[in-house]
């Protein structure tokens, strides 16, 4: 089990908890947050006053950066109750380290280890009654950071708000995905910012996605901006395809570097699969679907988990997968990620983080 140091945090305590109102055998993603927040402030060169506050509005100028200039970035990771009641975070330090990645991409300053990991602890600590307990739920964490200098014209903010929150979730899909691949619109280009986990990237996305479900689909399936010849990823995860005996996922600059994903990669390998992490033509996930060597098809992401993807549109045409009732190791990989990150099994690989 991973340990993180803490920083010194000034806590103040709610009055009155809204835990009591919580249904949680009712948890629908991202509606209910929990009573506690972290906030720290940079400036001057130099992050100050990391505190954990009541959850609440935030005061922000007309003129705040981050509302012109596009200045922000999040992260989502998840907490999880073993049955003996210990709080577990799932590999928060890749989340730490994606990040600061994003951070440095837009110009903004790395949130530092005893802050992002240490505040996470200290959060989730005094919340710890907010992490569900019943089977497939947990506590989803959304840190971010956003520019807040009061001042107009382009150039990177002279200041920045970190902050944490947190809330119970459950399933974030309830069934399997219908997925259109999309040959117009463009999530991102070379060179461009599709690796980084910020706001822009998400917005750019909602018009194009109103339209498939518009058609019946569930979510897209990104394309490459140069040619749309190659599968990037979906609108909210990775994809993960097997093929024959292959675990194959694109790869690329412009997919983001999903934590779930590169869980699933190292399992596979560790059980003995082989895994390829490269450029997938959309041809050559038609023909595999045509042919029957494309048996298992699934979105991975901390929201999605490890959703199974069971039809695909393609120029006017609809390809359906197999059942996922029958698919051995996306049901394999799910089972053992459940248990792990449960506390059902011993942690092999250290990725749980326990919240003491």
């Amino acid at each position: 089990m991973n340990e993180a140091a803490t920083t010194a945090i000034r806590v103040e305590q709610t009055q009155q908890s809204r835990l009591p109102q919580v249904d949680f055998n009712n948890l629908k993603f991202g509606q209910i947050l929990s009573d506690h927040m972290l906030v720290a402030e940079y400036a001057n060169g130099h992050w100050e006053d990391v505190s954990i506050v009541p959850y609440g509005n935030l005061s922000l100028s007309p003129a705040t950066s981050a509302l012109h200039y596009g200045q922000a970035i999040f992260e989502g990771l998840k907490a999880y109750k073993f049955a003996d009641g210990t709080v577990s975070m799932f590999r928060p330090d890749k989340n730490n380290e994606r990040f600061n990645k994003s951070a440095l991409r837009l110009e903004m300053p790395e949130v530092p280890e005893e802050i992002f990991i240490g505040g996470l602890k200290a959060l989730i600590d005094l919340d710890r009654d907010w992490v569900p307990s019943t089977t497939g739920a947990s506590l989803y964490i959304r840190p971010f950071m956003f520019g807040t200098e009061a001042a107009l014209g382009v150039h990177p903010s002279d200041s920045y708000k970190f902050i944490i929150i947190t809330g119970p979730v459950g399933a974030y899909y309830n069934k399997p995905l219908r997925l259109k691949v999309e040959t117009h619109f463009t999530r991102a280009a070379e060179g461009g910012v599709g690796f980084s986990k910020n706001a822009g990237n998400y917005a750019l996305s909602l018009h194009p996605t109103r339209l498939a479900q518009e058609e019946g689909f569930d979510q897209l399936m990104w394309t490459d901006a140069k040619e749309h010849k190659y599968v990037e990823e979906a609108g909210t995860a990775n994809l993960v395809f097997r093929v024959g005996d292959t675990i194959i996922t694109p790869s690329a600059d412009t997919i983001l570097h999903g934590i779930t994903r590169r869980t699933i990669v190292e399992i596979a390998r560790h059980w003995g699969y082989q895994v390829e992490e490269r450029k997938v033509s959309v041809k050559e996930l038609i023909d595999g679907i045509e042919n029957g060597s494309v048996t298992e098809a699934f979105a991975a992401g901390t929201a999605a988990t490890l959703t199974p993807i069971t039809e695909l549109g393609y120029e006017g045409k609809r390809y359906t997968l197999s059942d996922p009732a029958t698919r051995e190791f996306s049901n394999k990989v799910l089972q053992y990620l459940n248990d792990l990150r449960y506390g059902r099994i011993d942690d092999e690989f250290g990725w749980n983080y326990l919240v003491d």
